[in-house]
């Protein structure tokens, strides 16, 4: 039988989608034209088009999307939820304005996608149009929303290049997307500032539960996943460090970790088992580990911001000077505001400091300069407080109303 390599096959698809999407819109547009025609104009342009839409390409992506459907619910307003994932908690939301879709994996995916029929497309999902998902000729406008409170240019290279509009929590966020558009020619995005919806609803959540129980002193080691992430970069060794402090740890890795790294982590979870002053942490909602966490050790995930700005605790990083080559984040030529601010909030982790890992974690708690460092963080990164979901909702809305106008001008 003939092989074709996985490049080779990608290439193929999106050929074939591009031909297929061709040959779906125009047999849809003559038969509304048609339809128009019979009805002297008077018919829907679109009878089947959906307001609203929204893609997750991962049920974690859940919390990032929740608040803004329960604010979609609250007014009414139908909107359907398309994910990747067969057991995302928004298929059983039961929220009665949230219409979830599981639209399957892969090449099903993204035909399903890339043959939308929709206004406005919401998701955090970077890549559009640069691999097999494609911009559907049926959708009217793309919008990203981030799912970390840090830079939008840690994307891999084009995240968000050919989306629409763009939601932001931050003024240097924008700055930053407009240098890339003028790098690359592009034209100008549309910029929102909302805030973060899913970091608001942690802070209504804390509030509501308040601080974890008396506990142990406890540690929350959650590397990331790459070559510039902690167990690339320093093994076991932290590990071993880390139960010499006589601390409890607790370590959660990225998710990706078990998908792109599966032979590594296992290994090291058979040799570090669960035990009195160790425990694996795979938990989909985060909320519990971060509050009964007293400091995190991390290195670029974006977890350490919705630890320090959420629960107002310290972290300590590894160094923030990873390879950017395969980032936006690589064309800007300047300091990225992470590695700016981490030294507001935590301790750096070098060789070095790693063999006297307790003093810094101690270090990290008791010194209050971290906590101004926090506050200041928080206003860099987190306009809009409390007001993240309302802000995107009222944008969407405006947004659709805008293209109906347009749309009946034509």
């Amino acid at each position: 039988m003939m092989y074709i390599d996985p490049g080779t096959g990608s290439m193929l698809f999106t050929v074939l989608v591009g031909v297929l999407g061709a040959g779906v819109y125009s047999a849809r547009t003559f038969f509304m034209k048609l339809r128009q025609g019979i009805t002297g104009g008077k018919a829907k342009v679109s009878e089947d088009k959906v307001p609203f839409a929204i893609f997750s390409d991962n049920k974690r992506y859940w919390s990032i999307f929740e608040p803004v459907c329960r604010e979609f619910d609250k007014r009414g307003i139908d909107v359907l939820y398309l994910t990747a994932s067969p057991d995302d908690k928004a298929l059983e939301c039961g929220l009665e304005h949230v219409k979830a879709e599981y639209i399957g994996e892969g090449n099903k995916m993204y035909t399903k996608l890339n043959f939308l029929n929709a206004s406005i497309l919401l998701s955090t999902t970077p890549g559009l149009e640069v691999y097999q998902w494609k911009r559907s000729k049926g959708v009217d406008y793309y919008v990203h929303i981030p799912h970390a409170a840090s830079e939008i240019c840690l994307y891999r290279m084009f995240g968000i290049d050919y989306y629409d509009a763009v939601l932001l929590s931050g003024e240097y966020q924008a700055e930053d997307v407009r240098l890339m558009e003028k790098m690359r020619n592009l034209p100008a995005k549309e910029l929102h500032k909302i805030g973060i919806p899913y970091m608001d609803e942690m802070a209504k959540r804390l509030e509501v539960e308040g601080p974890a129980p008396e506990h142990p002193r406890t540690v929350l080691l959650a590397p990331s996943w790459g070559p510039s992430a902690i167990f690339k970069v320093y093994g076991t060794k932290i590990i071993d460090e880390l139960l010499k402090t006589g601390y409890h740890v607790i370590v959660r890795p990225h998710p990706q970790t078990f998908i792109s790294e599966k032979d590594m982590i296992e290994k090291i979870m058979k040799q570090y088992p669960d035990s009195e002053n160790l425990e694996w942490n795979r938990d989909t909602d985060n909320f519990d580990v971060l509050r009964r966490s007293d400091i995190l050790i991390s290195d670029f995930s974006g977890v350490i911001f919705d630890f320090t700005l959420v629960y107002d605790k310290p972290v300590i990083y590894t160094d923030p000077n990873f390879d950017l080559s395969p980032y936006d984040a690589w064309w800007l030529k300047k300091p990225l505001w992470t590695t700016e601010t981490l030294p507001r909030i935590g301790c750096k982790l070098t060789d070095e400091s790693m063999g006297d890992l307790k003093s810094l974690i101690d270090e990290c708690l008791e010194d209050p300069k971290y906590a101004a460092g926090r506050a200041k963080a928080k206003a860099d990164t987190w306009e809009h407080f409390s007001k993240g979901a309302e802000r995107t909702v009222d944008y969407l809305v405006d947004k659709y109303a805008q293209l109906s106008r347009e749309g009946e001008q034509k």
